[in-house]
């Protein structure tokens, strides 16, 4: 099992990922939401959730929403926000346990592409989403976002010689507007509309200060010697300059498709 497939990594993540990844995201998952009408009578599901980004984000619309994760440390982040119209529960994407056709609008930020099976996820998107209704899905563009680019760029530089992480399979094979398209018309969807979304991930450098934490959800960290993770950190710390923050432009496909 790779780490990113492991909820118990993601269990022990889910503080770190609230409070650095989950701003991030949420310009994203606004972005895609933003692409979707929802109402008040709008029947919501957001698929491996993480920490709610896309979920919080439906329901200030007043829609009615299951946010599912395979990681109950995830999901009992979400459900500690204590919202009204926000139901939380563990579930795994690949299986959902929900009936077919009962949910207007059917969203995945950055999660059905981490799945081993993504075209199962993909398919069961589809499968609970009502006639009509719409799914959206959200993939990186290149080598990831954020911290996972950065690190990637550094490595390339400073170690050439050595392979970087493999992206996630879904990522590489989604990675392309025709490819995506493709994909989603094959999961059961039609008319999928593909956008770039592009946020910089803005890193305060004094984070560089605890690099465990902030670099320590990638396996390309963990795979260094002491001596190269100070060779990274002293990059990162060269690429700002004097800057106290250091934008990561971060790209994102954005697809919604109807069903």
């Amino acid at each position: 099992m790779r780490e990113f497939e492991n909820p118990d990594r993601w269990d022990k993540a889910a503080e770190h990922y609230e409070r650095t990844a989950h701003p991030f995201t949420a310009r994203f998952a606004e972005a895609a939401l933003a692409r979707v009408p929802l109402t008040a009578q709008s029947r919501v599901l957001d698929v491996a959730t993480g920490t709610g980004a896309l979920a919080f984000a439906a329901a200030r619309t007043g829609a009615q929403v299951l946010a599912v994760d395979f990681s109950p440390g995830m999901v009992a982040r979400v459900a500690a926000a204590g919202l009204p119209n926000v139901d939380a529960k563990v579930m795994d994407g690949q299986d959902l346990a929900l009936p077919d056709a009962g949910f207007d609008a059917v969203f995945s930020i950055f999660g059905v592409i981490m799945f081993p099976d993504w075209r199962r996820g993909l398919a069961e998107m589809a499968r609970v989403t009502r006639p009509g209704g719409h799914g959206v899905v959200a993939t990186w563009q290149e080598r990831g976002a954020a911290t996972f680019l950065l690190l990637g760029q550094i490595r390339r530089k400073l170690f050439p010689e050595r392979e970087t992480m493999a992206m996630p399979e879904g990522v590489m094979a989604l990675g392309e507007p025709d490819a995506f398209a493709r994909e989603l018309v094959a999961a059961g969807y039609h008319a999928p509309r593909i956008e770039r979304a592009v946020f910089d991930y803005e890193l305060d450098i004094a984070m560089l200060d605890e690099p465990d934490t902030l670099f320590g959800m990638s396996p390309d960290w963990a795979g260094l010697t002491a001596e190269d993770k100070e060779a990274v950190v002293a990059e990162a710390r060269r690429m700002a300059g004097t800057r106290p923050i250091l934008p990561i432009p971060s790209t994102a496909l954005i697809a919604v498709a109807e069903r």
